[in-house]
């Protein structure tokens, strides 16, 4: 069950309308790392939750305050749209520069579509995308995706924070950095929780058993690269931060196997291969005679 009152978490109100920048905000809303991505991801996290306490109400928790997000920035680039221009004239593109440069930066769909309103769109007008979301079931995993949702979230609020001087939009973008660094550092300590309480462990998943692998490689750096580099980091040699194994370096591949044979589509794919093509022709004809799928 779902309760909304009417007041924001932050103030959300520019000191000017900005019809530029309202696209540009677009995509901390509606982007693949926006707020109504996690708000969904942790929502259906939680939904997929198959054990009751901390961690389910840790995911109701935040989730629900990132739907406030989505209002607080909806409501800000709302508000960045208020005055904007209904439009300008052909001439006045052709003869001033400026005006020209505005109107191109400017979603025109804020105002054709939306009615000078934000929508669930990334700054380029590309709708938001339910394949953004991961919802695994497994809370290691999801866990650690939530945590890289909040790194790449932040990285692109700080860089929107750099792309105004308008004081109350980055009054609004200093708050979401700020709990964009809780979030961060909330899903950071859940994974560390979950591996010091057994829950679940690396490599994930961590009832899958292990002899089941082909061990022999399960820890080797294999470099299919030719920058030698990488030999100098901690995961070419020393123990393995899951405590199973040690890691090896190779300067390439430590496996080779045998191309197999070139694949043979059915022929009524009309795929070219390498048998004569009257050939296939006849076997496309018999497998019809026969009704053979």
């Amino acid at each position: 069950m779902f309760f909304h009152k009417q007041e924001l978490q932050f103030k959300s109100t520019p000191d000017k309308p900005d019809a530029v920048y309202a696209r540009k905000l677009q995509e901390v809303l509606g982007g693949q790392y926006g707020e109504i991505t996690v708000a969904m991801q942790y929502g259906f996290q939680a939904w997929n939750v198959h054990i009751p306490g901390k961690y389910k109400d840790l995911l109701y928790g935040i989730g629900a305050e990132e739907f406030g997000h989505v209002e607080m920035l909806a409501t800000m680039i709302a508000q960045l749209l208020e005055k904007a221009p209904m439009g300008v004239t052909e001439d006045a593109v052709q003869s001033d520069p400026t005006i020209a440069a505005i109107v191109g930066g400017t979603d025109v769909q804020h105002a054709i579509v939306a009615g000078a309103g934000a929508r669930p769109v990334d700054s380029n007008g590309n709708p938001w995308s339910g394949s953004y979301i991961t919802a695994s079931g497994n809370l290691l995993a999801d866990f650690t995706a939530n945590a890289n949702a909040e790194m790449q979230g932040r990285l692109q609020v700080a860089r929107l924070y750099h792309m105004t001087d308008d004081n109350g939009v980055r009054d609004l973008l200093s708050f979401l950095l700020a709990r964009d660094t809780m979030h961060q550092n909330q899903w950071t300590a859940a994974v560390r929780e979950l591996q010091e309480e057994g829950l679940e462990t690396m490599p994930v998943p961590s009832n899958f058993p292990l002899k089941k692998e082909h061990r022999e490689v399960s820890y080797q750096y294999q470099n299919f690269s030719d920058g030698p580099a990488a030999a100098e980091g901690s995961w070419a040699s020393g123990p393995a931060p899951d405590g199973h194994g040690e890691f090896s370096y190779h300067g390439g591949p430590t496996t080779s196997a045998p191309m197999p044979e070139p694949t043979r589509p059915d022929p009524r794919l009309y795929g070219t291969t390498d048998k004569p093509n009257p050939l296939e022709k006849v076997a496309g004809t018999v497998k019809d005679a026969l009704h053979k799928q």
